[in-house]
C-alpha cells in the first residue's frame, strides 16, 4: 500500500554536535536510570518496595518497546525486511517510540549510516575507532556503548531517511516522539497512583520508567558495543559484527548480529539451530494474520552462501 507524502514538511539535517544543554539532558537520561538499576533496585528489593503491578507494567512496556524497535525501527523502517499497510506502520512506529530511543527518522538514518560504514571511518558508533589492544578497545567500547551520543555530529536524515520523511504518518509520529515518551512514563505512574496513592506512583515511576529505560537502552547499546567486539562470527561480513547468545532473549533476537550484517534485509537474524529470535516469530505471526507481506525470509541456500568459507588447504 502506498504511503501518503508530505512534501511541505522539509527537514533540517542535523549537522552540529549536541550543545551543553542537550548534553546535560542526555547525561541525566543516561545516568539516572542506570543509577536506579545499580543502586536503587537492590535497596527496593530488600525493603519490598515493589509490587506485581510494577513488574507486570515494566515487562509489558519493555517487551512492546523492544519489539517496536527491533521489528519497526530496525527490520521494517531501516532495512525493508517486509512491507505493511499505513496503519501497521504507524503502530510499529508508536511501539518503537515507547523504548525512548529518539525519533524514528533519526534512529533509522543513524543505523543506515552505520551499515554503510560499519566498523570503518564514518560509522557513528564503532568500538574499533581507537584501534585494537586493551586500551583502544576499552575506549572504543565506551564510545560505541554510550559515548558517541555525546559527541556525534548527527546524520543527514534528508539523505539517509527520505522515505520516512515522505511517509506522513511516520513523520508525524517521529515529530511527536517527546510527547509519546512522556506518556509512556506518565501512564504507568498514574496507574500506580490510582492503586496505591503517591507511594504507588513513586514505585511505578521507579520501576516502569527509570528501571525500564535503563534496561532498554543498555540492551540496545550492547548491540553496538558488545556485538562488535565479542562473540562468534559464523557468517562472512566486512566488519566485526558477531553473535552474542546471552543477549538474544532480552533483545528480541537482535544479538544474532553476524547474520544480520551478512544479510541486512533478512527478516530473521537468528538463522541457525536453537537461535531464539522473538522478533522473527512476531513477524511470522503478523504474516499469517495477513498484516504484513513480502517478508524477506532467508532460504537455507542463502544462509549457506553467507557462511564463512574455510579454506581446507589452509587447515
Amino acid at each position: 500500500m502506498a504511503t501518503e507524502t508530505s512534501p511541505a514538511l522539509p527537514l533540517t539535517p542535523a549537522t552540529h554536535a549536541p550543545g551543553p544543554l542537550s548534553r546535560t539532558i542526555l547525561g541525566i537520561f543516561v545516568a539516572v536510570p542506570l543509577a536506579a538499576v545499580i543502586i536503587g533496585v537492590p535497596i527496593a528489593l530488600v525493603h519490598g518496595w515493589v509490587s506485581w503491578l510494577d513488574i507486570v507494567m515494566l515487562v509489558v512496556i519493555y517487551v512492546v518497546g523492544v519489539h517496536g524497535i527491533t521489528i519497526g525501527y530496525h527490520r521494517l523502517f531501516t532495512h525493508d525486511a517486509f512491507t505493511t499497510g499505513r496503519t501497521m506502520r504507524a503502530i510499529l512506529a508508536l511501539a518503537g517510540s515507547l523504548a525512548v530511543e529518539g525519533r524514528v527518522v533519526d534512529w533509522v538514518a543513524d543505523h543506515r549510516k552505520h551499515h554503510q560504514y560499519s566498523d570503518a571511518d564514518g560509522d557513528p558508533h564503532s568500538p574499533w575507532q581507537y584501534g585494537p589492544g586493551t586500551w583502544g578497545l576499552t575506549r572504543g567500547f565506551i564510545h560505541a556503548h554510550v559515548g558517541w551520543l555525546f559527541t556525534y555530529t548527527g546524520t543527514d536524515t534528508a539523505k539517509y531517511a527520505p522515505d520516512l520523511i515522505a511517509d506522513r504518518a511516520v513523520d508525524r509520529i517521529s515529530r511527536l516522539w517527546p510527547l509519546i515518551a512522556i506518556i509512556s512514563m506518565a501512564v504507568p505512574t498514574a496507574i500506580g497512583y490510582a492503586v496505591d496513592g503517591w507511594v504507588g506512583a513513586a514505585q511505578a515511576f521507579f520501576w516502569v520508567t527509570l528501571v525500564r529505560i535503563a534496561l532498554v537502552h543498555h540492551m540496545t547499546w550492547s548491540i553496538n558495543s558488545v556485538c562488535h567486539i565479542w562473540g562468534k562470527r559464523p557468517f562472512a561480513t566486512r566488519d566485526r559484527s558477531a553473535n552474542v547468545a546471552w543477549l538474544a532473549p532480552i533483545s528480541g533476537g537482535e544479538s544474532w548480529h553476524s547474520y544480520h550484517h551478512a544479510d541486512p534485509s533478512s527478516a530473521r537474524h537468528g538463522v541457525l539451530r536453537w537461535q531464539l529470535d522473538t522478533s522473527a516469530m512476531v513477524i511470522r505471526m503478523l504474516e499469517r494474520l495477513g498484516l504484513v507481506t513480502g517478508v524477506k525470509w532467508p532460504t537455507p541456500e542463502r544462509i549457506e552462501r553467507k557462511k564463512v568459507k574455510i579454506d581446507s588447504a589452509a587447515v
